[in-house]
């Protein structure tokens, strides 16, 4: 008696659309194994990924990190939780089990499906390119012992998050997601700070009275600032560099029910993530503060490759851009560039 609506469900499913390509539960790029791989045919320890942008202001984008050697034939991809800030309507409709998430880079970059479950958001937690782009910054030579000591400590700051820690050494308050304080940037760079011994990582503080809204914001960490620290300590370290450009997909139709103006991922702006500065209130293309140019022209230059979704094919296509500069040369370009920037740094 129980076999018919077995049967319904399952002639139901076979019935139902397929979904759509660069969509949650769409089918991914066929070639991506192969594309990956090619990717990682020169090894490196890890890789940083800056994400862009996707508002028209205030666009400071995302940091995570990619470490190797985790599983076989990925990096796993360490992500502060955007949505593990213990507020009811976040618990409800979002992943809010850990702080600081662990995803496979392929996951993470190109999957339409969730290791993490069906409550991960689709263009943050994975596919991210179908939302926006990400520049992979991928360091070769660290030492396995400090590649180790990063990761170890970005799973100490969940512990924290899990045990509700207070007065930790790198969050005077409890430890749990805020967009001024603990956010992206801060969990990263405390990671190599307290994890790894990098103490010329500076890391700010926001005020302790809330209420201050200004001040907390003008003293948040930010990915773009973040990454640029971390690069010269990079070089200092004598690690060598190359960038990535994983590009968006340009055509995705998906609005995230929880986006209230009802967007679709094409239409999102697509922006380079900005320092604080008055650039949060430009587009992309007219950015003059210098950190923004500094950090722009640097990352161009130290791109090797980037990678596209073919929009007939849908698969993967890798584009070298020539041989990328050394950090050094790479520096010494953006700072020549940003010297001749008549619009010198102005803060809001």
């Amino acid at each position: 008696m129980r076999a018919a609506p077995i049967v319904a469900a399952v002639l139901f499913a076979a019935s139902a659309p397929a979904a759509e390509f660069a969509t949650p539960m769409g089918p991914e790029p066929a070639n991506l194994d192969a594309g990956m791989s090619q990717l990682g045919a020169d090894p490196h320890e890890i890789e940083l990924l800056v994400s862009y942008g996707t508002s028209k202001g205030a666009s400071a984008g995302h940091i995570a990190l990619a470490v190797a050697g985790e599983i076989p034939g990925d990096d796993i991809v360490y992500s502060a939780n955007f949505y593990a800030d213990r507020t009811p309507e976040h618990a409800q409709d979002f992943h809010t089990a850990d702080l600081i998430l662990r995803i496979p880079k392929k996951e993470y970059l190109y999957k339409t499906s969730s290791s993490l479950g069906p409550k991960a958001s689709f263009g943050l937690d994975f596919g991210e390119v179908y939302k926006r782009s990400v520049i992979g910054v991928r360091v070769h030579g660290m030492p396995a012992a400090e590649r180790g000591a990063i990761a170890a400590y970005l799973r100490r700051i969940n512990e924290d998050f899990h045990a509700r820690a207070r007065r930790t050494e790198y969050e005077p308050g409890e430890v749990v997601y805020d967009y001024m304080e603990l956010n992206c940037a801060k969990t990263i760079g405390s990671a190599f700070k307290y994890g790894a011994g990098y103490r010329d990582i500076a890391i700010n503080t926001a005020p302790v009275l809330r209420f201050r809204k200004v001040a907390r914001a003008l003293n948040a960490n930010v990915p773009t600032a973040m990454a640029l620290q971390l690069l010269e300590e990079f070089d200092r370290r004598g690690y060598r560099m190359d960038a990535v450009l994983y590009r968006k997909y340009p055509a995705s139709p998906y609005v995230d029910a929880h986006d209230r103006k009802a967007v679709a991922f094409r239409d999102l702006p697509n922006r380079f993530p900005s320092t604080i500065s008055f650039d949060f209130l430009h587009e992309e293309g007219e950015y003059t503060d210098d950190d923004n140019r500094y950090a722009m022209r640097l990352l161009e230059s130290l791109a090797r490759s980037e990678v596209v979704i073919d929009e007939t094919t849908k698969q993967l296509l890798i584009q070298a851009r020539g041989k990328a500069m050394s950090y050094a040369d790479a520096a010494r370009a953006a700072a020549l560039d940003t010297d001749s920037n008549p619009n010198r740094r102005r803060k809001p």
